[in-house]
């Protein structure tokens, strides 16, 4: 029984030999029977190993096209980072030259504004001088005026006939109108008298 239970590799020359032959081949069946269920098995481990690789090959596959997918998006991601890069730079180029354009703009324009708020009081200061002088010209002018106005006739004695009376002489300068303009009239006109600057003696 003990000789039964083991297998035929286990088994001495001696006790093979005092088993019989039909025991012989009953055990080596029932071992070759052991052996086909354990290739079955083995066979059904081999196909299940094969799906399973089947199954791996082709997540693999996937990878591989999704890894190849994702590198082309990594190098249009990278030339837009550096197209992007490359507008910064201009930009910031761009943005300095303003800025210095600005600058340099405002500057000139400050210079030229103080420039013109110069001209503009050097001119109302020769605006004011000219005023005080017309003025002064003019208060001149009334003055001389009065003084030279027309004079009455002579009471000297004689024949009856007295001198004829004198001209009275214009002011110096150009006649006033009265609306700051002056005129010398049109030739022959009573206004081309000659001027007096002096007393006749």
């Amino acid at each position: 029984m003990e000789a039964e239970a083991g297998g035929l590799e286990e088994l001495t020359d001696e006790e093979m030999a005092a088993l019989g032959k039909e025991e012989l081949v009953r055990r080596l069946r029932r071992e070759e029977a052991a052996r086909l269920a354990a290739l079955v098995q083995r066979g059904r481990l081999m196909q299940e190993v094969n799906r399973q690789l089947q199954g791996h090959l082709g997540e693999i596959r996937e990878l591989k096209q999704l890894n190849r997918r994702l590198q082309a998006e990594n190098r249009e991601l990278r030339d837009l980072c550096c197209f992007l890069d490359s507008e910064r730079q201009r930009g910031r180029r761009a943005a300095r030259q303003w800025q210095l354009f600005g600058t340099q703009a405002s500057r000139a324009v400050r210079e030229d504004l103080g420039g013109c708020w110069q001209k503009l009081a050097e001119l109302e200061g020769r605006q004011e001088e000219l005023l005080r002088e017309n003025l002064a010209l003019k208060e001149l002018c009334l003055a001389l005026g009065e003084e030279w106005g027309p004079r009455g006739p002579s009471g000297a004695g004689g024949s009856g006939a007295g001198p004829t009376p004198e001209l009275a002489l214009p002011p110096c300068g150009p006649r006033d109108l009265g609306d700051g303009s002056s005129s010398t009239g049109s030739v022959g006109s009573p206004d081309q008298l000659p001027l007096a600057c002096s007393p006749d003696d």
